[in-house]
């Protein structure tokens, strides 16, 4: 599935998937669905399945030297890619598995000034090697553990990386100021009533003192990180 784009989008993502269904709620919802109503994104979503010449349109096989598991096949991908390729120039295309490069902050910047980027999405154990060498020029993981499919690592990197395109979100400071933007984790946030249940919001947020504000929030990111991400402080 696609929106449809009357004019050049800042970035355009193709995912690449087994179980396509999967993707169809978070691209049409929110952030993501709004960044492509205004044309400053597209995504679109190639079934793997659509690629097989097969009647029983089979992307898996068993993997050679035994073992568990099964393994997507090497040729609806190859064919999936070379047709994506005939039909513009990507910047990236990016394989999203356990044993990939930790995906952060940092990446996500890099990848929102790109224009074209293609996502496989693993599925079962994994995929040929053979695609690996040849195609994919970026493995990523999102973290130390193993999910289903590759299809909502995809979206965790594709949403990360649409709301930093200016324009998506309408406060553009807001993205500037997330966690991990600057090395740092996000101040603590409050907001009316200034006192619920006998807990008070800080005078400095009340004080209408924009430098002090400051200041504060600055005092608290670091507060907060050296309590909780004493890496990130490295």
């Amino acid at each position: 599935m696609k929106w449809q784009s009357k004019k050049a989008v800042s970035i355009r993502i193709d995912i690449i998937s087994a179980v396509p269904q999967v993707l169809m709620s978070p691209i049409n919802e929110s952030i993501i669905k709004r960044a492509q109503q205004k044309q400053l994104a597209e995504i679109v979503v190639h079934d793997l399945r659509s690629f097989t010449h097969d009647k029983h349109k089979i992307i898996d096989q068993p993997p050679y030297g035994g073992g568990a598991g099964m393994i997507l096949k090497p040729e609806p991908i190859f064919e999936c890619i070379e047709w994506l390729k005939s039909e513009r120039t990507y910047d990236e295309v990016i394989y999203v598995t356990a044993d990939g490069e930790r995906f952060d902050q940092k990446m996500a910047n890099q990848f929102s000034l790109k224009k074209n980027v293609i996502i496989l999405c693993g599925h079962y154990k994994g995929i040929d090697e053979r695609v690996r060498q040849e195609l994919i020029t970026k493995e990523i993981s999102i973290g130390d553990y193993v999910l289903t499919g590759g299809e909502l690592a995809a979206m965790v990197i594709a949403d990360a990386v649409v709301r930093l395109i200016p324009g998506v979100i309408s406060d553009g400071e807001s993205a500037l100021t997330d966690s991990f933007q600057d090395g740092l984790l996000d101040s603590p946030y409050y907001t009316r009533p200034p006192e619920f249940r006998g807990m008070k919001v800080p005078d400095v947020l009340l004080s209408g003192d924009h430098k002090e504000v400051a200041k504060w929030k600055e005092e608290q990111r670091k507060k907060k990180t050296a309590e909780r991400r004493k890496d990130l402080l490295k």
